[in-house]
């Protein structure tokens, strides 16, 4: 057999037995590698060459080599789970390099850092002063997190007392002009809706590169022709509107009449109403 085809069909084998083992191995071998990790896809590459290009007879023990590799990393992931000693030993421990504001030089040293890899390090997370971190780590792949000092972390909803809805994950029902019949099914709407949707924007289907109904049912596109504007759903703001109007109509009905009966029957829906909107606010406010 010529030698290339014995390259081409040994090439082959070693992608199937490497793409087997990335499956047994799991997505976290995607993520951030540890050092063992790198390790065993160095081996794995070094490997992965020998029996490709080996003309010995015993190219096979490169195939050998490799199995156990693969199963080595499968036993030490497994024991990893079960273990946070042996997490450690083979993954090293996280590093505090900032505890409550102040720089740990010695821990610097200890992942031979430089002043310029941790700055360099906090302006990827967006801060670019040190002495707006509260707390920093290095985790066991390498990467550095930050907590920002409570005066500098962003305003959320939960801070301000305000509630709102609850979200899920958007669908996308429209991909490349088709509509994808599963999501829609998924969120208990059709293409008869979806149609309705896109004639009040004036688009259709085809014009439509992606589109994605959010967790409260709206629908919104981007379109092939970037030069068209396709104006934003109003339903929600427009109903919270309605309902605000109504609440005020209701007061003004109650202060307007001489009643009393009458005057107590409005002051109480009015009440009611006023509750119904601070529980509703979240969700249809975005």
């Amino acid at each position: 057999m010529p030698d290339w085809i014995v390259v081409v069909l040994r090439t082959l084998m070693v992608i199937v037995i490497v793409l087997a083992a990335a499956k047994l191995l799991g997505k976290r071998q995607n993520s951030r590698l540890t050092f063992f990790e790198v390790t065993t896809g160095v081996a794995a590459a070094v490997l992965a060459v020998y029996i490709t290009l080996s003309r010995t007879a015993d190219w096979y023990l490169g195939i050998i080599a490799l199995f156990v590799w693969i199963l080595a990393a499968v036993g030490i992931g497994f024991l990893q789970m079960k273990s946070k000693a042996a997490r450690d030993f083979i993954d090293n421990r996280e590093t505090i390099l900032i505890k409550k504001g102040k720089i740990m030089e010695e821990n610097l040293k200890k992942e031979r850092l430089t002043t310029d890899d941790l700055l360099q390090s906090l302006r990827r997370k967006n801060v670019f002063q040190a002495a707006d971190v509260e707390f920093a780590v290095m985790e066991a792949s390498g990467e550095i997190n930050v907590l920002l000092k409570k005066e500098n972390q962003p305003l959320t909803p939960k801070h301000l007392g305000i509630k709102v809805g609850p979200a899920e994950e958007p669908q996308a029902v429209i991909m490349d002009g088709k509509a994808l019949d599963e999501p829609l099914a998924a969120i208990g709407l059709n293409r008869g809706w979806l149609q309705t949707e896109l004639e009040t924007m004036d688009a259709t289907i085809d014009n439509v590169f992606l589109g994605q109904v959010d967790s409260y049912g709206e629908l919104y596109v981007d379109l092939f022709d970037d030069k068209l504007q396709v104006p934003q759903p109003q339903k929600k703001a427009v109903l919270l509107a309605q309902i605000k109007k109504c609440e005020a109509d209701i007061e003004m009905f109650g202060l307007s009449t001489n009643d009393p009966e009458a005057k107590r029957m409005f002051e109480e829906c009015s009440r009611s109403m006023e509750e119904m909107i601070s529980e509703i606010k979240p969700l249809l406010s975005r």
